[in-house]
């Protein structure tokens, strides 16, 4: 972006501006999901780079090219769901605990993609 910089000084033309235009929205795209990382410890998915990675994106390709097993992975996370359910019950798993809370909710929260992606597949 300098040495795009130093040219437009020099040398303005209307080609090198769009292509600084565009080179800063990238920076500023990257900054964004930087600073969300940061701050939640999640990416936000809207860099072109990252876009096509989010868990949703995935299983909705998953779901238009391999419908069967998407359906397989839906199964799975029911069952992890049930899986951590029983496992905080159970008084043998007390030192476990806090990790079946942060592993139950990541599966329903997967299991909530799954709802909404199938709801919007409907006809």
């Amino acid at each position: 972006m300098k040495e795009l910089d130093e040219e437009l000084e020099q040398n303005p033309t209307l080609k090198k501006a769009k292509e600084l235009a565009e080179l800063r929205i990238q920076n500023l795209q990257s900054f964004s999901e930087l600073q969300s990382f940061n701050d939640t410890g999640k990416w936000k998915y809207e860099h072109p780079l990252l876009a096509g990675h989010s868990e949703r994106s995935q299983l909705e390709e998953l779901c238009r090219k391999d419908p069967a097993e998407f359906l397989k992975q839906s199964t799975n996370c029911s069952k992890n769901i049930q899986r951590y359910q029983s496992y905080l019950k159970n008084p043998d798993r007390k030192d476990k605990r806090a990790a079946d809370r942060k592993n139950l909710e990541k599966h329903r929260q997967r299991e909530k993609l799954f709802k909404s992606i199938l709801e919007s597949e409907q006809p």
